[in-house]
């Protein structure tokens, strides 16, 4: 399957680094995502890295998923004390080069709870600013003694390259490289549907609108094949839908009425308008009335089913306010489940 995102930039191909050079093919062209798989696991099959959830293996996401069931409870608000000490001493560093609300607070929150010290790095303030490449960036927090870098990047393979610079003692989980991989909001999403499902073996899984541009619709899409998921379902205009899905088990209607049909679980996507072309798709309301998660629709899928949205929600556009608002609605739950999940990782690659 071809998710391949063609941003490209310059910052992360330093030809002043000592560890740059212009014949290694890592530094002087984007990373492709079928690689990343290999520098995630030391030699004991450990995770050092998260970077994607293509080729992970399913003994791996289910130690995250486990881990993450016992972290649950630290997010009660009944319970006084949310703190465990494992990255005590830790130091965590959110390079965070694109927006975010729900990625950047819960990994903050999630590393506070593992007693760890936590730096934002303000990108718009940051050397980088003044023309310094990401990898000397890198360098310089590394000498601050950083631990882990939870790093967001426009361009696809900004992670993987950060890992591959590094020294094998600190670590990178990636919260999202261009439209290539999201696997931290991905496991998050299979936890909810663990949660609420049991077992993916029996799940039918639609996911509709912006596929193609969604590093999120990619990361589940992998997760789910892995963990057994027969029955994963595409849905949206032809536009926004990849032309070779042939990952197995995946699906592609251009009808959001047939592709609901029966389903248990129904993730709806934001429409990027940032990464596509004028025109590429209809806009507001129209694209509300071909493509809406409404309740007549919602109807279609089966009476039990739940619904998600990794944020940010556009209401109206892809979703209704009924829907989201709804008592098939777990988009909050997603939310929550994701502190516990960022924890998990955290813990499992820095105790690795």
């Amino acid at each position: 399957m071809d998710f391949s995102d063609k941003n490209n930039d310059s910052s992360l191909n330093p030809t002043s680094n000592p560890k740059s050079s212009s014949s290694n093919p890592i530094e002087s062209s984007p990373i492709s995502a079928s690689i990343a798989p290999q520098i995630q696991l030391n030699a004991n099959k450990q995770l050092t890295h998260l970077i994607t959830l293509e080729g992970l293996p399913k003994a791996t996401i289910e130690q995250i998923l486990d881990t993450a069931n016992q972290f649950v409870s630290f997010n009660n608000p009944s319970r006084e004390v949310k703190k465990l000490p494992l990255l005590r001493g830790k130091s965590v560093f959110n390079l965070f080069f694109e927006n975010s609300t729900r990625t950047r607070t819960t990994f903050e929150i999630a590393a506070n709870r593992l007693s760890a010290d936590v730096i934002n790095l303000d990108i718009q303030t940051s050397s980088t600013s003044k023309g310094e490449s990401l990898l000397d960036t890198i360098d310089n927090l590394v000498a601050m003694q950083a631990d882990i870098f939870v790093v967001r990047h426009k361009t696809t393979g900004a992670s993987e390259q950060i890992a591959r610079h590094l020294p094998n003692y600190v670590h990178v989980i990636n919260a999202g490289d261009g439209t290539n991989q999201h696997p931290t909001q991905g496991l998050l999403d299979l936890f909810t549907m663990r949660h609420f499902k049991k077992d993916f073996t029996k799940l039918k899984v639609a996911i509709v609108g912006d596929v193609i541009h969604s590093r999120v619709a990619k990361s589940n899409i992998y997760g789910l094949a892995t963990l057994g998921c027969q029955d994963i379902r595409v849905i949206g205009p032809k536009s926004l839908i990849p032309s070779d899905l042939d990952l197995q088990g995946v699906r592609v209607f251009h009808s959001l009425e047939e592709g609901l049909k029966g389903v248990d679980v129904v993730m709806t996507l934001r429409i990027q308008k940032e990464r596509m072309e004028v025109g590429q798709v209809p806009e507001g309301e129209e694209f509300f009335r071909q493509w809406g998660l409404t309740p007549e629709r919602l109807v279609l899928a089966d009476k039990e089913a739940i619904v998600m949205h990794p944020g940010p929600m556009n209401r109206g556009v892809e979703i209704a306010s009924e829907v989201a608002d709804g008592p098939q609605s777990v988009i909050l739950k997603q939310v929550t489940f994701g502190i516990a999940v960022r924890m998990a990782v955290m813990s499992i690659v820095a105790g690795n």
